[in-house]
């Protein structure tokens, strides 16, 4: 939630989670995948009716983690955190300094909890949750909101036999272009047959844990320009590209070389969003993540932890909240989902650590709180979520709108939440589908109408993968 009295502040203070500047603690993992920084109590500002409110706070003892995506605790050691700032491409002008937040973090380790998942139901008291967006407007009277119960039906599997697919981008003849993220290809699959056309491999892709090729979106200008694009990890950061397609060529040959519109997001081995999307104002919208180094989700020089708008050309979007800055949204953990409902309003799915997943209603120049604030309630200044869910039944990725409702798949939850929407709050209680039925649900896309495209996610390392994953199926909802 935003301040509603804006103040100029006259001295930094401890507090409790509720202050917004309070002393939240630090955490550091390290496993046999990676590492990752969790700290809190760094300073942070907000941007309310413009005038920015800056406050700090101390970060001590902690605990370790479990990276919920790799699906294994991390084993905690000693370490320090690494400092990312993010970095346009050659040529371009640096994302100003708007703000200089002190961060002074004691870290300490202790054992984490087990990650597995809950097998049981879904209705399980107060676990999900949903609340109105308090500085979003809700609804308007002519706004109905849909059933507060609806439902899913599989129509079809569309396609089998896919490796770590991420991304997916249907092609307007009805066609889907899927991305491998650990192979590092983009591949045609035709919807009606499921025959699959590899286009070819993008160069310069590193997976490695979360990172690799990840969302794919075409332009908005696609019918001229035949341009896709996709944001990868490189060996030295999170980068956007654009490629010509060409399905004249032979298999394989399809890809023109990458240009590289958009680089310096930094890269980790775990939180590196890495969705895309361009929006009904043909801007390109992207989440990227902290990386594990949680002090850069609060500063707004960092390209980490935000949420990005920019041309398609990789420039700051004209009317974003920040002069000359690609930042639209900050104090983001690791968002992997973005979507708009029909009045253009945008969502955006985010992990949680320990105790929260969330959905968002995305307000420019707004704060979401991380790692000051997991989940609702984090106090002022920050922009509470429409609906959270408790770890082990989400981890959400990418999310879809249809039919009046956000549609968000479920990484270690293994199953897909549908979220009534009324305006900009959840109109009903989450409601979720087929609960462990297919494994960890990566991608979901709008296929028209009341139809859903869902991508499944068990080959990456992380999942039971079956005999004939990961696969792509076509959904019915309402």
């Amino acid at each position: 939630m935003r301040p509603t009295t804006p103040a100029r502040p006259t001295a930094a203070g401890l507090g409790g989670r509720g202050s917004g500047v309070g002393v939240q603690g630090s955490r550091f993992g390290i496993g046999s995948r990676g590492s990752g920084f969790e700290g809190r109590g760094s300073g942070f500002w907000v941007l309310g009716s413009g005038v920015g409110v800056l406050g700090s706070g101390v970060g001590v003892l902690g605990s370790g983690f479990g990276d919920r995506e790799l699906g294994e605790p991390l084993r905690c050691m000693t370490g320090r955190t690494r400092r990312v700032e993010g970095t346009k491409i050659v040529q371009r002008r640096a994302v100003p300094a708007v703000l200089t937040a002190a961060l002074l973090l004691t870290a300490g380790c202790s054992a984490d909890s087990s990650d597995g998942a809950d097998p049981s139901g879904t209705d399980r008291g107060a676990s999900p949750t949903s609340t109105a967006a308090q500085s979003s407007p809700a609804g308007s009277p002519t706004e109905q909101a849909p059933p507060a119960k609806g439902s899913v039906k599989v129509l079809r599997t569309v396609a089998t036999g896919l490796n770590s697919p991420w991304g997916l981008a249907p092609l307007p003849g009805g066609d889907l272009l899927v991305s491998s993220r650990d192979e590092a290809t983009i591949t045609r699959i035709d919807a009606k047959t499921g025959k699959k056309t590899e286009l070819g491999e993008v160069p310069g892709v590193s997976p490695s844990g979360e990172g690799g090729l990840l969302g794919i979106a075409l332009s908005p200008d696609y019918a001229s320009d035949h341009m896709v694009y996709a944001y990868f990890t490189s060996a030295s950061d999170n980068r956007v590209v654009r490629m010509l397609y060409d399905e004249k060529k032979p298999s394989g040959e399809q890809l023109g070389a990458p240009d590289t519109v958009f680089r310096g997001i930094p890269k980790g081995v775990i939180h590196n969003g890495g969705r895309i999307a361009f929006g009904p104002d043909k801007m390109l919208y992207a989440g990227t993540g902290e990386s594990g180094d949680t002090g850069l989700s609060q500063d707004e020089k960092s390209l980490g932890g935000k949420i990005l708008r920019m041309t398609p050309d990789g420039e700051p979007a004209p009317g974003n909240p920040f002069p000359d800055s690609p930042v639209y949204s900050y104090g983001h953990r690791n968002v992997q989902g973005l979507a708009w409902d029909g009045r253009q309003r945008l969502f955006a799915s985010e992990f949680g650590q320990d105790t929260w997943d969330e959905l968002n209603a995305i307000k420019p120049g707004d704060n979401y709180g991380w790692p000051e604030a997991e989940g609702k309630g984090g106090g002022s200044g920050f922009h509470d979520p429409l609906a959270q869910w408790s770890t082990d039944e989400a981890s959400p990725s990418g999310i879809a709108y249809a039919e009046g409702s956000v549609w968000m798949a479920g990484l270690r939850g293994e199953r897909l939440w549908r979220i009534p929407l009324k305006g900009t709050e959840a109109a009903a209680d989450p409601q979720a589908f087929l609960e462990g039925e297919y494994g960890r649900l990566r991608t979901v896309a709008p296929a028209g109408g009341d139809k859903l495209w869902l991508v499944t996610s068990n080959t990456d390392g992380r999942g039971d993968a079956k005999g004939d994953d990961d696969r792509i199926l076509e959904l019915e909802v309402e």
